[in-house]
This record gives structure tokens, C-alpha cells and sequence, in this order.
């Protein structure tokens, strides 16, 4: 069965580097049989900012509005914004997603962070009870694909931006793995606008070579769930015991692989 791709971009030029890239997904993967659709946020002018605006409806606290709340409830009840239905219903169909941003303040953009916060709502694709479980997305795969600023050797783990990986921690892990999906490496493009034409251009090639085998990947491992308290949420005694850190974001005071 023919596998459907979304690509959520967020970038405002079309002669951008982060086009060329998002371009060679639409080439690649539609080549291999896939329905490609492209979230270009810039271009819908989507609103960045959670408020509430949201809800068709009415507001179940108006003067004391929390967004978490009112959106897992209009989500229940089919009252959620047009604006932020459709992207659900492109999430809910996607086989494979792939984001596309240029890194701004070693975070994404602005308007790409409200489409996390405003798509990504209570009860849809995550459970505040029950972080990291809920399984709406499990048989799903999603990554980043993205822009730097600095060179590669600036993200190292003697680098003056710190490792790579530990930057990446709160997308990859605090975002993508916490809403159920499989999490593909990312593809990262060291600092096209500082690089020659003939560079630039390697760039793109690798990336359009690794599109050929893209969705037979296998995803970035995760600390298991269950090696997790279920109370307190922290490691169980009997796997603190490790020669390195379990992960980025769990390191234990031990030294991390190189580029894990």
C-alpha cells in the first residue's frame, strides 16, 4: 500500500536551501508511490500563538482560560478550529512526517513551535496521565530535517554549542518520542549559506540519496517505559548501572557515546 508523507515547512522563501530540501522529498518519495502533502506554514499563514480561538465553541473557563484544558475538550466534543482540524486530520493520515525548518536560537521558529503547541493537543496525541503511552502514533515515523547556522564543528560535543544530540533532546525526545511516534535520525544540513555551490549541492545529493531508503529506516532507540518507575517516573535501581548514559537526556553522570 502506498504510504502517505507529510512534510510540515517552515521557511519563507521558495529559493531557500530548506525548500530545496523539502522539494527533494516531494520528488523522491512521490516517485516511489507515495501521496506527499506539504503543511507550508508560512504561506497558510498559520497563527502561532495558543489562545482561544481555538474552540468553536464555548469556553469552559473563559476568565481563567487554560489552553491544555479547553483544547482536550473541544477535541472530545469535535470543536476544535478549522484551522487546527485539518492539520490533525493530515497527522492522523500520514505515514511519515517530516519537519523542515531552519534552526533559529537552537530551537525551530516561532511558527513552527505553534503548530506544536496548537496541533499537538491534550488527548489527541498525547495523555497528560500517561506521558510517553499513549499509542495513537506508534505505527508512525517522524524527523527532523533541518538548517544550522554554524558549522558542524561548533555542535560536536567539544564544540562551543555543546553536542548535537543534547539540542535535539526536547524535539526528539520531549515532543516526537513523548507523542508516540517513531523517530527517525535527523538529517541535519551544516550551515548551507556558509558553504560553496559544489557543497551545497553534495548536500542535497545525500539527502536525496538517503530519501531513496527513507522509509525503510529504522528508528532512534529510546529508553524502554518500563525501566521507569510508574509512580515516581524514575529509573528503577537496577538499570543505573550503565558504562554510559542511557540517553541525552538521561546521562546518569556517565560520559554519552560520541555522536549517538
Amino acid at each position: 500500500m502506498a504510504k502517505k508523507v507529510l512534510i510540515v515547512y517552515a521557511h519563507q522563501s521558495s529559493g531557500s536551501f530548506d525548500a530545496a530540501a523539502k522539494d527533494a522529498v516531494v520528488d523522491i518519495l512521490t516517485a516511489q508511490g507515495c501521496t506527499v502533502e506539504v503543511s507550508d506554514l508560512y504561506a497558510m499563514a498559520f497563527k502561532a500563538a495558543a489562545t482561544a480561538d481555538v474552540v468553536k465553541g464555548n469556553l469552559k473557563s473563559a476568565e481563567n482560560f487554560c489552553y491544555l484544558d479547553e483544547s482536550k475538550l473541544s477535541w472530545e466534543q469535535g470543536n476544535l478550529s478549522d484551522e487546527i482540524t485539518k492539520e490533525q486530520s493530515k497527522l492522523a493520515e500520514a505515514d511519515l512526517v517530516i519537519f523542515q525548518f531552519p534552526m533559529y536560537w537552537f530551537g525551530v521558529p516561532g511558527i513552527l513551535k505553534g503548530w506544536f503547541d496548537r496541533v499537538l493537543t491534550n488527548g489527541f496525541d498525547f495523555s497528560q496521565d500517561e506521558p510517553y503511552c499513549l499509542e495513537t502514533f506508534k505505527d508512525k515515523k517522524a524527523m527532523l530535517s533541518f538548517t544550522t547556522g554554524s558549522p558542524e564543528s561548533m555542535f560536536c560535543t567539544i564544540g562551543i554549542n555543546g553536542d548535537i544530540n543534547v539540542t535535539l533532546w526536547p524535539l526528539q525526545n520531549g515532543i516526537l518520542h513523548y507523542c508516540g511516534f517513531q523517530v527517525l535520525p535527523p538529517e541535519v544540513f551544516w550551515a548551507p549559506a556558509l558553504a560553496a555551490a559544489k557543497d551545497r549541492k553534495k548536500m542535497l545529493e545525500s539527502w536525496r540519496t538517503r530519501l531513496q531508503d527513507l522509509l525503510k529506516e529504522e528508528p532512534l532507540s529510546f529508553t524502554p517505559l518500563d525501566w521507569f518507575d510508574k509512580e515516581t517516573f524514575q529509573l528503577k535501581p537496577e538499570h543505573i548501572s550503565e558504562e554510559f548514559g542511557l540517553s541525552v537526556g538521561i546521562h546518569l553522570s556517565n560520559p554519552l557515546p560520541s555522536q549517538s
